[in-house]
């Protein structure tokens, strides 16, 4: 039964080779979501405890400049009166986040979806347990970049976003899929297999001869099977009357000696 597996391709141990690989790639996104939720969370009890109510603190002078702002929005400070609807949508992204790791065999997708899932979780913590009341919390904000452009002031979750936005879809238009396939060689494999089928079929065609061709064929034995048959017979013939020539003259001679 093993040799018979093993002839066939089958796993000896039944197990599902796929699933190593899976395990592999949600412990990277894990890692991932996790790495980007501690910087997150650190970054901001840090400028929390040490900037809040302070002036400005200028990093790189007219490029960086670290201030700290609630926000009631969205990422970038978008749609400051919104922040119920925002705790329910980063909510539904989670769950669906987690729920499309399921399928999860991309290494690519898997560092865009743990991106995405810890930006959500560290500003989804923010919205449930920051002040002014529970699943309305204000996102602490931070970050400020070229300050002279009035750019939105965001944080460590939003930039991991704004990156795993990006990179979804990149690879989204490159045709990498979550479970580890690509479109576009899926496409080019099933042309290349259609084209070589067609292939065949036609060096089959070229090999098989047509009809007129076949009954030519046909038509030229049979008349070469004709041509053996007379011949056959006029040899025989020939043969014939060698013979009775020859008993002729035996019978001339016999009467001969019979009347000296």
């Amino acid at each position: 039964m093993r040799s018979v597996q093993a002839a066939g391709g089958a796993p000896l141990s039944g197990a599902d080779p796929a699933r190593p690989n899976r395990a592999r790639r949600i412990a990277l996104l894990v890692v991932v979501a996790t790495v980007i939720y501690a910087l997150d969370q650190i970054s901001k009890f840090l400028v929390v405890k040490f900037l809040e109510h302070e002036e400005p603190l200028t990093v790189v002078p007219g490029a960086l400049v670290l201030t700290v702002i609630r926000n009631a929005g969205a990422a970038f400070s978008i749609g400051t009166g919104m922040t119920i609807v925002f705790t329910v949508i980063a909510l539904t992204v989670v769950v669906a986040i987690v729920r499309t790791a399921r399928q999860l065999r991309s290494l690519p997708w898997a560092i865009t979806l743990g991106l995405l899932l810890g930006g959500a979780v560290g500003n989804l913590t923010d919205r449930i347990f920051r002040s002014p009341a529970p699943f309305q919390g204000h996102v602490v904000d931070f970050i400020q970049v070229f300050p002279v452009t009035r750019f939105p002031v965001f944080n460590v979750a939003d930039s991991a976003i704004v990156c795993g936005g990006v990179l979804a879809v990149f690879l989204a238009w490159r045709g990498y899929q979550i479970d580890g396939t690509r479109q576009i060689e899926e496409e080019t494999s099933g042309t290349g297999a259609e084209q070589g089928a067609a292939g065949r079929s036609v060096a089959e065609h070229a090999a098989e001869p047509s009809g007129n061709e076949s009954r030519e064929e046909v038509r030229a034995a049979t008349q070469g099977e004709s041509r053996g048959e007379v011949l056959a017979d006029t040899r025989e013939q020939a043969r014939e009357q060698v013979r009775e020539q020859v008993r002729e003259q035996a019978g001339d001679r016999s009467r001969e000696r019979a009347d000296g």
